[in-house]
């Protein structure tokens, strides 16, 4: 028997931790990923195990049995292994709800996380003190035992965050990790459930190979894929234009046009393409290397290519596979663009390259990463740019709420001289662009205003003129390493939206 617990004790541990883990990826294809949506995960994990604990050491007083203890773990197995089947339904539930009753991403995946995993996580945590129980065979040795169960369920632990992240997710899924893990828990309940274990795990090794389909409902998709950073969806459009959407998929991150040559989209991407005009004098050639921090599947490297010619482009992005995906679906196959599957602040960290333009369009939806906002950032990115260089940043707002706009515009002022603003018409973005030397709007009118309006970037100047503001700091928030509150303006400009008549 004693070997027996330890092992269960061991797979449970293990279990509860890669359940964490798996979790956040399964919240993160409705919710995204942020601060908030870790602590509500990591919030309530620690609750149910709370309560996991205390009725376990009761019940274990109560019912002193390896029998209950087995029955109590394949409760958890079978629980776990339904959460694939019913979380589509909870979490497009829970997203509605974030939608129709006004509540934010943070209440609404709390919703989901407790009605997807309250049950098998407490019934985990009730294990460890069971097995105390059971296991302690004198009062002098109880400390012995427990210290030694819960460094094996640590142990457990401690596997369980890396299984999951490092082989479970990336070969088999999501989904399928949740049943894998519900057929490792079942196992190790079999040793005192012998009469019934036949029938139950059949079912559960038919669970496991049963088709799943994509793990959202998404229109018009051609391709799925769970990396180890993002869910990736590609949809195709009945225009035919190819669309690139991550994890909640409220976004589009990447767009390709592969039955026309068209490389102008009408959005915000477009804009990237006039920042060097700020510049007096300006002309193309005078463009001599771009960096791009968000890389996602080349949008934005496919049209500095087409408008300036074959100019190296580096393109920073973190995801393999969205990298591997722009490469099969979105042509991103130029050969002046250098990709480096890199965070974007460790790659301006260790490139030597001097740009003319470096591009920002770095998402974890709806949130920009804290690292990539910050003033010291930015003064990281001014030791990279040439002497007439200019930052652009794709970042949001609301209908009447610029709070996040005017900290960027904060923010930059901090590192740059000259900072302007174009709020991208019928949409809720906005491009903020800042330049190494002083410079004026009308430096940039009178640059566009030369080229020929048959042109890409004459086309694009059509775009931006009307819309180009000079922006000036208020006072107000600056983002820095230490105080970057980007989730939580986020997060209020999203509630103020939502509430909004």
């Amino acid at each position: 028997m004693k070997y027996f617990l330890i092992a269960q004790v061991f797979i449970s541990g293990m279990t509860s931790l890669a359940l964490e883990m798996c979790a956040s990826r399964l919240l993160g294809a409705y919710f995204g990923t942020s601060l908030y949506i870790w602590a509500v995960l990591i919030g309530l994990v620690l609750i149910y195990l709370t309560i996991g604990y205390f009725l376990g050491g009761r019940l274990a007083d109560r019912y002193p049995s390896t029998r209950a203890l087995c029955i109590i773990t394949s409760a958890a197995a079978l629980t776990t292994s339904l959460i694939p089947f019913v979380s589509q339904g909870i979490l497009s539930w829970s997203v509605q709800a974030m939608a129709q009753v006004s509540v934010s991403a943070f209440l609404s995946s709390l919703i989901g996380t407790v009605l997807l995993f309250a049950v098998p996580v407490t019934l985990l945590g009730l294990v460890s003190p069971y097995a105390v129980r059971l296991m302690t065979q004198h009062v002098e040795q109880s400390g012995r035992t427990s210290g030694s169960l819960y460094a094996i369920s640590t142990a457990g632990s401690i596997l369980g965050a890396f299984l999951p992240v490092l082989w479970l997710i990336p070969t088999f899924g999501v989904r399928r990790t949740f049943l894998i893990l519900g057929v490792l828990l079942f196992a190790a309940s079999l040793w005192s459930l012998r009469p019934y274990w036949r029938p139950a795990f059949i079912v559960v090794l038919v669970a496991l190979i049963l088709p799943l389909g994509p793990l959202k409902n998404i229109p018009d998709l051609i391709y799925n894929q769970e990396s180890l950073y993002n869910y990736i969806q590609v949809t195709q459009l009945p225009d035919g234009s190819r669309q690139l959407v991550l994890n909640e998929g409220d976004a589009i991150h990447s767009i390709y046009y592969p039955d026309r040559n068209q490389v102008l989209t009408g959005w915000y991407w477009d804009y990237f393409l006039a920042a060097p005009y700020f510049n007096q004098g300006f002309t193309p050639q005078k463009l001599h290397r771009v960096g791009i921090i968000g890389l996602a599947a080349g949008t934005i490297a496919r049209q500095f290519t087409q408008v300036y010619g074959p100019v190296p482009i580096d393109g920073a992005e973190i995801d393999p596979s969205i990298v591997n995906v722009g490469r099969k679906y979105f042509a991103m196959n130029e050969p002046n663009l250098h990709v480096y599957v890199q965070d974007g602040r460790a790659f301006l960290a260790t490139t030597q390259e001097q740009y003319d333009v470096v591009a920002i369009d770095a998402f974890q939806q709806p949130y920009i990463p804290f690292q990539l906002t910050t003033r010291e950032f930015f003064g990281q990115i001014r030791s990279h740019l040439s002497p007439t260089g200019v930052v652009v940043l794709n970042t949001a707002h609301t209908t009447h709420d610029f709070r996040l706009v005017q900290a960027f515009v904060n923010t930059l002022k901090q590192v740059f001289p000259s900072v302007y603003i174009f709020n991208v018409p019928g949409t809720f973005n906005t491009e903020v662009m800042a330049t190494m030397q002083p410079t004026s709007i009308d430096t940039f009118r009178s640059n566009l205003a030369q080229l020929s309006p048959n042109t890409t970037i004459g086309q694009v100047a059509s775009e931006v003129l009307p819309v180009v503001k000079e922006a000036h700091a208020n006072g107000g928030i600056v983002f820095t390493d230490d105080r970057a509150p980007i989730e939580q303006i986020t997060d209020q400009l999203l509630l103020n939206y939502i509430q909004q008549p």
